[in-house]
């Protein structure tokens, strides 16, 4: 189920429980948002390293031209980089969001810094190679840092366009997608044989760690770089932690708000490249990227966040 990123339950957390925990573990000020030296993360077919925290366009960005709506985009696009974020993820089946996307990287002066993500998402060879060219005409880019195979359909017919394309230089990185838990199976077997897809996407939360047992114990052991979708679980997580505290301890983990607790137990899992929050807001956005910094929880700890959570949330 989609929660507006706006809707009451972040809303009711971010202004009590977890502003009350905050208040404990004294004023975040704004600079430490946008500090340097964020969380970085190798990719481990090249080494280059990028940002622990992307951001997600899925609804978020799905908005129309010469609206207010649109105008605002920029300024959550702007807390992003300013945040230190550079990975933003896209893809045809996301409505307007590309458009939108392409609009606020002009708007920023072509945000340099962005590592531009998107997908290919239709049948047939054909058609993807005329999706994957509107795609680079509505970013307003000559060369994509990575393209995914989204929701792996029909990925057998892409794969050698995805090739070709990196050999030109159109491409850097080839990648494929899957969400909600679905197709597992059929991931976890292309991790195994696919040597061509530098990076994989799945879902994977402190509210679903299915994903522990089997895809990311092969993605390390293959050298795949990982994005994880639905961190917040699209806003379940914060349903569930409703009218409840952080515990004593988020302090030491550098959590002063419950979206840098679900974000950094994600991150700070060793086979994780990245993390895809969405959101359209940028008092979000800021809180979010804040969970690039400070000190990042080790297994016990992460053990521990876990174990509360469950409590908790029941």
């Amino acid at each position: 189920m989609w929660m507006d990123p706006h809707s009451p339950p972040r809303r009711r957390v971010l202004q009590g429980v977890a502003g009350l925990a905050a208040a404990a573990l004294g004023p975040r000020p704004l600079a430490a948002a946008t500090a340097p030296a964020p969380l970085l993360k190798p990719i481990p077919a090249t080494g280059e390293a990028i940002p622990a925290v992307g951001m997600g366009t899925w609804i978020t960005f799905n908005v129309a031209p010469f609206t207010d709506a649109r105008t605002q985009r920029v300024e959550v696009l702007r807390a992003f980089f300013e945040g230190g974020g550079r990975l933003v993820d896209s893809s045809p089946m996301y409505g307007l969001a590309e458009a939108a996307v392409g609009h606020c990287r002009e708007k920023l002066g072509g945000a340099p810094q962005m590592f531009a993500a998107t997908k290919v998402w239709t049948p047939t060879r054909i058609a993807g190679v005329a999706q994957m060219n509107l795609s680079f005409k509505l970013w307003g880019l000559a060369t994509f840092d990575l393209m995914q195979v989204h929701n792996l359909l029909d990925w057998e017919a892409h794969l050698p366009t995805l090739k070709d394309w990196k050999e030109q230089k159109r491409l850097r990185y080839l990648g494929v997608t899957t969400s909600h838990g679905r197709r597992h199976d059929e991931m976890l077997e292309l991790i195994k044989s696919q040597p061509d897809f530098d990076f994989v996407q799945f879902s994977y939360s402190i509210g679903d760690r299915e994903a522990e047992e089997r895809l990311l114990p092969e993605a390390a052991a293959r050298r795949k770089a990982v994005i994880i979708n639905r961190p917040f679980r699209t806003g379940e997580l914060f349903e569930r932690v409703a009218g409840k505290p952080l515990p004593a301890w988020a302090g030491e983990i550098g959590c002063a708000a419950w979206s840098q607790f679900f974000l950094k137990f994600v991150v700070s899992h060793p086979a994780v490249t990245c993390a895809i929050p969405a959101t359209s807001s940028v008092e979000h956005m800021r809180e979010n990227m804040a969970a690039l910094r400070g000190p990042m929880p080790d297994a016990a700890q992460r053990r521990r966040m876990a174990e509360y959570f469950d409590r908790i949330a029941g």
